[in-house]
Parts: C-alpha cells; structure tokens; sequence
C-alpha cells in the first residue's frame, strides 16, 4: 500500500528542549494513526512540522512521495494537508458558513462557486448544514469541534491531521465524534489524530504510536501498544483517560 506521509528522522528543538528527536515513520493512504503521549511529550509539535508551520532542524517530510520538506503552510494545505486544534476558534461573530466558506478561500484558494460548493459539503459530511446561518458564538462545544472539522475539510484534504478533537466532549458526545471520523477514513482519506481519551482512539485507529519526550516510545497494533510497560509507565499519573483500553 502507498503511504500518505512519511517522516524521516524528523527532529526540532527550542533551545535545549527536544520536541522531536529523529522521529521516522510512515503513514498508508487510507488509514488512520493514533497518536498518544503525555503533556510536553511533542504531539502538538509534530503536527506543526507536517503542515509545515514549524522547520524541520533536520531530516524531511513526504506526502503522497512527493518531497514537502521545504514547501510553506499554504503549499501543504493546497496539496491536501489539513488540519484541526485542540481550542476551536471560530469568527464568532460570524456564521457557521462563513466560517467553513473561509476555510475553502483562504486554505484551498477556493472563491465563489468552487468554495461555496466545498463549504457546502463539508457541512453536511459535518451535519452541521442545518446550523450552517447560526452564529458560530451559539455552538455548544460538539458543534464548535465539527465547525473545526469542517473547515479543515473544506480544503479537500487527503490528510487531515487532528488534535485532541474530542477534548471536553461528553461519553454521550463522543460516539457522534467516533463516528464522523470512521466514516472520513472509509470515504478514503487519511487520518493522524493525537488524543488523550484513548479508547476513542482505539475505535477508530489502524496503528498507535506514543511519542515522551520527543521520542517514539512504542508504534504499532493499538492494543499492543497500549500494553506495552513503558507506555503503561507513560501513562501513569497522567490524564489520559483509558476507558476501556486495558
């Protein structure tokens, strides 16, 4: 199978700390990558090093074997790299549409009836078309993580890389989430997504990797991972919420 990504002893430090110490791995086309680790561990970090808005010190970044290493924010994003954050940030005064339409202008150079089409679509993938003349200040929290998830997919991607985008959901919540996200890898696209509760995670994930310290700590089988003693140790004291990982 061809991958999507692929890292190469990636590393970057701030001064004397390792946010990413010769991190390699590979991501196949269609296919979803779990990713956990604690706080400071250089989750966040490697994201930004994919979609390029942080330099690689060393090494290099591929996506679709094509090499992006050097290639700006903008150029990743057209090529078909999104991304969501962990605190959405939505134009509050702004409606749900004109949001998303946004996201397809500015991070896909979509305008006018090419845009308005993407945006339109990525709200009903979203469920959020019915919603799409509220103002984005009236979301509860599940709508304002999809109003982050559909302007990321606005752009088209075919990697979209998410950060903690279930944070603050409740159980109740989440299999919504869970949902959207399985049915995103079945429609072809490829998914990377950092999260704490990891039994969202090992609803949806072909492989998991725990990153500590800028490191690679375990990679592989989900399950296998999650049972490896020294991402057990990792998680010790943690917030991480299990679930039903063990």
């Amino acid at each position: 199978m061809q991958n999507a990504l692929e890292v190469k002893n990636a590393s970057k430090r701030f001064g004397k700390v390792v946010t990413a110490d010769n991190i390699s791995f590979s991501v196949p086309t269609n296919s979803a990558l779990g990713i956990v680790g604690p706080n400071g561990a250089g989750k966040s970090t490697l994201l930004s090093l994919i979609t390029g808005v942080l330099p690689l010190d060393s090494g290099s970044i591929s996506f679709e074997g094509r090499d992006v290493t050097t290639m700006s924010p903008g150029a990743r994003s057209q090529a078909g790299v999104a991304r969501t954050f962990q605190i959405p940030r939505p134009f509050i005064d702004m409606s749900v549409f004109e949001n998303v339409y946004v996201g397809a202008a500015f991070g896909a150079d979509k305008h006018g009836k090419r845009g308005y089409q993407s945006a339109v679509q990525a709200l009903e993938v979203t469920g959020l078309i019915h919603l799409a003349d509220e103002p984005a200040r009236k979301l509860r929290l599940l709508d304002l993580k999809r109003l982050e998830l559909a302007r990321a997919l606005a752009t088209d991607p075919k990697l979209i890389l998410l950060d903690e985008i279930a944070g603050g959901l409740t159980e109740r919540e989440l299999p919504e989430l869970i949902v959207l996200i399985h049915n995103l890898v079945a429609q072809g696209m490829t998914v990377i997504w950092i999260e704490h509760i990891v039994h969202a995670l090992l609803e949806v994930v072909d492989q998991l990797m725990c990153l500590a310290a800028g490191e690679i700590l375990a990679y592989g089988v989900p399950r296998e991972v999650m049972a490896n003693p020294a991402v057990i140790e990792v998680y010790l004291g943690s917030t991480f919420d299990l679930g039903n990982a063990s």
